[in-house]
């Protein structure tokens, strides 16, 4: 991965490489009863699933989802929510790994509050600016790293799925700061 992030790489290329990130880390198909979402395939739950089809699914429908379906949901719902292609890299793979988890809204606050951005949860011309006068991208990967820890030890559900967020959390930390600049 850091090799292809790393220089001039296209905004595709850059999406593909941090999409590959977040399904080796999200897996295929899952329906832990400890999990509030449910039914989950590469990351994507029946209610995202449902909603991007606009139809209702049942776990069938998770279970067969594809990767190219599951890569449209992520460029559309996540990655440009979060404006991944206006991002450093490293900064793009963390706030889009964290919006898988929490949200696109939550992620942008997280980076907006990493910044010193006023903290709406949307990115504007104000939070680009914010992101862009940032002199030490890895510093700012391991502020965006201890701001996701913080938000899952607050979860209800951190006893069951902590370790393994916690875990997920540092390997994409190290990821991203092994592409961030200085």
């Amino acid at each position: 991965m850091s090799a292809s992030l790393a220089g001039r790489v296209t905004p595709a290329s850059r999406f593909e490489a941090c999409l590959a990130v977040i399904l080796a880390a999200e897996g295929g198909f899952v329906n832990d009863p400890r999990d509030p979402g449910g039914a989950t395939n590469l990351g994507i739950t029946a209610r995202t699933l449902a909603a991007w089809r606009h139809a209702p699914v049942g776990t069938e429908d998770v279970r067969h989802l594809g990767r190219g379906e599951a890569a449209a949901i992520y460029r559309a719902n996540y990655w440009n929510t979060i404006r991944g292609d206006d991002l450093p890299a490293g900064v793009d793979l963390m706030v889009f790994d964290f919006a898988v988890n929490a949200g696109p809204a939550r992620a942008v606050r997280l980076l907006q509050e990493a910044v010193g951005a006023f903290p709406d949860g949307a990115i504007g011309p104000a939070t680009l600016r914010a992101v862009r006068g940032v002199n030490d991208t890895a510093a700012l990967v391991d502020r965006l790293a201890a701001g996701r820890i913080a938000f899952y030890r607050s979860l209800s559900t951190f006893a069951a799925f902590g370790r393994g967020w916690v875990k997920r959390v540092e390997q994409v930390r190290q990821k991203a700061k092994g592409i961030a600049g200085p």
